[in-house]
């Protein structure tokens, strides 16, 4: 159990079964607002893969650790509009979004799902790890089986913070999300795929 972060393929977001994972309404819903809004429908999500460990064609990360002290850098470093951008959203997309569009259909915690854009989560994602000086270069790229949570839970974080400190090793639960974030803006316009919250 516990909350996850996942990217959608093409057969779960077209799919209307919700009984079965199914994101169709969703889907659906999006694709109304963006043409509300002069936008083209997104349709271009890719299709699913078999798993290889390594290949970066999925993510999937668990939100373990406790989030306070990331809460307090978004509130350190982030306006509160854009701090609602990088945590609020249920439903990433590889969209640029002028602003957050917030749809009628339930979402796995919420009643609403609000999507948010890629490229805007990453912008302010970056701006987080700037201010940590998170080793981009030492985290897991590829996050397809919680690389990323076990990177930071079962070691290799603490051996990498006693050999490069900084900001970033002071907290490693806070550097966690920034991480997270990071790479899941990454992903989904790397793959061209939703990310969602489950």
């Amino acid at each position: 159990m516990g909350i996850y972060l996942v990217s959608v393929d093409a057969q779960e977001w077209f799919d209307d079964d919700e009984d079965e994972g199914g994101r169709g309404a969703v889907a659906a819903a999006l694709d109304a607002e963006l043409g509300r809004r002069g936008l083209p429908p997104y349709t271009s999500v890719p299709e699913g893969a078999d798993f290889v460990r390594g290949s970066g064609m999925s993510f999937e990360e668990k939100l373990v650790p406790p989030m306070d002290g990331f809460s307090a850098l978004c509130r350190a470093h982030l306006s509160r509009a854009e701090e609602e951008v990088l945590c609020g959203w249920t439903l990433l997309v590889p969209l640029s979004l002028d602003e957050e569009i917030w749809l009628p259909v339930d979402s796995a915690y919420t009643d609403e799902t609000m999507v948010a854009g890629a490229p805007q989560v990453l912008r302010l994602a970056e701006r987080l790890a700037t201010a940590v000086e998170l080793p981009v270069d030492e985290i897991p790229a590829t996050n397809d089986n919680l690389d990323l949570t076990m990177w930071f839970l079962d070691g290799p974080a603490k051996d990498l913070a006693a050999t490069r400190p900084g900001p970033w090793s002071d907290d490693l639960d806070t550097a966690f999300y920034v991480a997270v974030y990071l790479r899941a803006a990454q992903h989904s316009l790397r793959r061209g795929c939703p990310i969602e919250y489950c």
